[in-house]
């Protein structure tokens, strides 16, 4: 009786009717609660329904019963990966593949706990031994290229997503990561087309739709780019703050004569500090602009020309007509390359603080250059634009006297800046970005990764040196040595991926020249 209430479960959970087939799971148990294969698929089924942590107590009791099954060592796995055990998940695909030498499916997931615990060449190799045992295991090649793309080897990547899409012609996620891979290979076309056939294969896959915009803005196309760019609140691992306000959204249709709007930051501090500049071309329009700005921009932002009043985020909101975030400006004035609005300058450091500033540095002996070398350590592409210290003070010349504008320091740069006699820390003493604005006041010239410092010193039309990955952040486009945003700045590009040494070689270049002009 027991083995064909089982084999009916079995049948409906493979049929995907998990509900019921819990349903008679459960009913084993209460007429034999030993029952080890009820106790292990009920804990497949507990994995799969988020009970996570009742998963891993079902199979372990069940492993308890018969220590010798392999997949439930798998199915153990699974439920550990799933609430981030993953040395236990580990240790379990091991004893799977011990009981199995021959588990394609166990050597898979433990590529993908590997991967996780950024073991990549590990990963690499269980996936080849998965292959090896399947060649048509569609997960394993897509999983193999994921990890070799994390590993930085694009070309391998792309041809093992392509053996995947080769075996499953409709796996949308196989083009949608293929495009990625092939956008850091510099290969933008056919990086668009593997968008594409994602986004029409999934028309709801925000993610091909949002990359495909980051693509298109990259190369240029702004006019096709900004209305994909609002796919961003879509994106499920995206740091948008989408605003749920009563208020209809403004993107440019609606006349703003004797209108009040709200425009707010979502992104970064940088990405504020780059559209805010679309503040008086509103205000221009007629309407009354609220900005709200958060608490590090606040003083910044009171220098915007056409803010009518500042909010400061998190407080009370007057009462407005209509609302905007700041990135959606673009959109609504149909932004072209030609029409960004780019004063040289629409920021301006207080006064006061200038002064301030100028007398804690006391009087200038040599030419004054501000350093910002790495950004915010969480940012998914950190690994790409930011700069060891290590490596950017082999590129600086004597001659000049060097000011750190980072806020905060990481520790792999703390004993380093100890011992780096030619540069000056400030940065706790740096109270928000009207600090930091005051001081890139006092620099003749700001050297700055792609963060929040570079668009700092580029709206307050600073001469600016940005050190750029080698494939960027769309908004510094593409084998142009300036900016459309910013008319102060000069771009120095890697020549190739992770290459830092061609840029600095160049930075290098123009430091020493200018010390050939105060010579």
């Amino acid at each position: 009786m027991l083995e064909s209430k089982l084999q009916q479960a079995l049948s409906l959970h493979q049929n995907g009717q998990l509900t019921q087939a819990r349903a008679i799971y459960e009913d084993i148990l209460k007429l034999q609660p030993a029952h080890a294969d009820a106790l292990q698929f009920l804990g497949v089924v507990e994995n799969h329904h988020g009970n996570h942590a009742r998963a891993v107590k079902l199979i372990e009791k069940s492993i308890a019963i018969f220590p010798h099954n392999p997949s439930s060592y798998l199915n153990l796995g699974n439920a550990l990966r799933e609430i981030k055990q993953l040395q236990g998940a580990l240790v379990c695909y091991n004893k799977a593949i011990s009981l199995k030498p021959d588990y394609a499916l166990a050597y898979s997931n433990r590529g993908v706990v590997l991967q996780a615990m950024k073991r990549l060449d590990d990963a690499v190799s269980a996936f080849d031994t998965a292959i090896a045992l399947k060649p048509d295991y569609i997960e394993a090649h897509y999983n193999r290229a994921n990890a070799l793309k994390d590993l930085g080897k694009m070309e391998a990547a792309v041809a093992s997503y392509d053996a995947a899409i080769s075996l499953f012609p409709d796996f949308a996620d196989a083009h949608l990561n293929r495009g990625s891979a092939l956008m850091e290979l510099s290969k933008f076309g056919m990086a668009l087309q593997s968008f594409e056939t994602a986004a029409a294969l999934r028309p709801d896959q925000a993610d091909a739709h949002w990359n495909m915009a980051l693509l298109l803005l990259l190369t240029g196309n702004l006019t096709a780019g900004w209305p994909l760019h609002e796919w961003r609140w879509k994106v499920g691992t995206s740091d948008n703050e989408r605003r749920s306000l009563a208020k209809p959204l403004w993107l440019g249709e609606e006349s703003l004569q004797g209108k009040t709007v709200l425009l707010y930051g979502e992104q970064g501090l940088g990405d504020s500090i780059q559209f805010v500049r679309y503040v008086k071309q509103v205000a221009d329009l007629g309407a009354h602009v609220l900005l709200e700005a958060p608490l590090q921009l606040k003083n910044l932002f009171e220098s915007v020309e056409g803010a009518g009043e500042l909010v400061l985020h998190g407080q009370p909101v007057p009462v407005f007509d209509f609302h905007c975030p700041l990135l959606s400006l673009p959109l609504a004035f149909n932004t072209t390359l030609e029409s960004i609005p780019a004063s040289s300058s629409y920021l301006q450091a207080e006064p006061d603080r200038i002064r301030q500033w100028a007398n804690k540095l006391g009087h200038p002996t040599r030419k004054r250059v501000g350093l910002a070398w790495s950004g915010n350590a969480k940012h998914g592409n950190d690994h790409n634009r930011s700069v060891p210290l290590s490596t950017l003070l082999q590129y600086l010349p004597d001659g000049f006297e060097y000011i750190s504008l980072q806020k905060e320091l990481r520790d792999s740069d703390q004993s380093i800046l100890v011992n780096a006699k030619n540069i000056r820390h400030l940065g706790t003493e740096l109270t928000d970005f009207s600090d930091t604005a005051a001081l890139c006041e006092l620099m003749d010239l700001v050297i700055s990764v792609d963060t929040s410092i570079a668009h700092l010193a580029g709206a307050l039309g600073k001469p600016l040196w940005v050190l750029l990955p080698h494939v960027p952040d769309w908004r510094w486009l593409l084998a142009r040595g300036d900016s459309p945003w910013y008319p102060s700045a000069s771009l120095y590009r890697q020549a190739s991926p992770r290459d830092w040494g061609s840029a600095l070689e160049k930075v290098n270049d123009g430091l020493n020249g200018l010390l050939t002009e105060v010579d």
